[in-house]
């Protein structure tokens, strides 16, 4: 199967690649950065890019390379981390909700309906301003607006797979309730959860960095390419390689996680599968 995936999604291959070397990056930043990211120089303030500073400097005289590289740190986290708490939510949630059904399903799908009425980074905004700022609070604010996506989308795949004979089968045989969603309706929905976890990073590293855009994530001068994104935002005409570094981090990543979504839903989706062989 995977050679299959290698051969035919060789987009796929490609940015599967640029993700480990991203990751690789901000795993390794503290070694791997050429300066440090918190180094103030005003002697060297704006200085365009260059052999010194490939990428620059910002207005305080930090390299720019440096903190795009610290800065992939604690971006891919928060991206991460809100679609690991939206997916662990998201699962319990939507397998109560469509293996138990009435009053609990409906209870459930009236509070997801009321969540997906206001946009989500407007979501995101009410939950750290309830919190307050940092980066747990972004993390955390990112995932509550990933959590009704995510509910819906099991809730859905659980009420198909519970009409399934073997299911039937299994609740004749007198299987409880959570073992049955355990053992036999949630390795069904597996698939599809797994698909829209990657768009998810897509989206939730994106938010993060629109919250930490507007100042609500960690505090400067931590790099964080939302922050420095915000940094050149009055700059851009004296020195546009403030916010073209991190924002070329930030469309990388994304273009390259939708890429592998893209080739994981068509690989896992029997449906579309069988369309391309035909």
């Amino acid at each position: 199967m995977l050679g299959r995936f290698v051969h035919r999604r060789k987009a796929a291959l490609g940015a599967l690649v640029v993700l480990a070397f991203i990751g690789a990056v901000a795993a390794l930043a503290p070694v791997l950065t050429p300066y440090d990211p918190l180094r103030v120089d005003p002697m060297e303030a704006l200085s365009p890019p260059s052999l010194e500073h490939p990428f620059g400097t910002d207005q305080y005289g930090r390299d720019i390379l440096s903190r795009a590289m610290a800065g992939a740190r604690l971006s891919l986290a928060t991206g991460l981390g809100a679609v690991l708490l939206a997916l662990a939510a998201g699962i319990v949630l939507g397998l109560l909700s469509g293996v138990l059904g009435g009053w609990t399903d409906l209870l459930f799908m009236r509070l997801v309906d009321i969540m997906m009425a206001f946009p989500s980074i407007l979501m995101a905004l009410v939950v750290v301003a309830v919190l307050g700022q940092g980066t747990v609070n972004v993390m955390v604010a990112v995932a509550v607006s990933l959590i009704p996506t995510f509910v819906r989308l099991v809730r859905g795949d659980v009420l198909s797979v519970k009409e399934n004979i073997y299911v039937e089968a299994a609740r004749a045989l007198g299987c409880r309730q959570w073992r049955l969603a355990v053992r036999h309706v949630l390795p069904n929905v597996v698939a599809p959860v797994i698909v829209l976890s990657t768009v998810a990073i897509a989206w939730s590293i994106i938010l993060g960095a629109s919250l930490s855009f507007l100042g609500l994530g960690p505090r400067p001068p931590i790099p964080e390419w939302g922050i420095d994104l915000s940094n050149g935002r009055s700059y851009l005409l004296r020195a546009w390689w403030i916010s073209s570094a991190p924002g070329f981090c930030i469309m990388l990543t994304v273009i390259a996680v939708n890429l592998v979504g893209d080739a994981l839903r068509d690989e896992l989706d029997p449906r579309l599968r069988s369309l391309a062989n035909l």
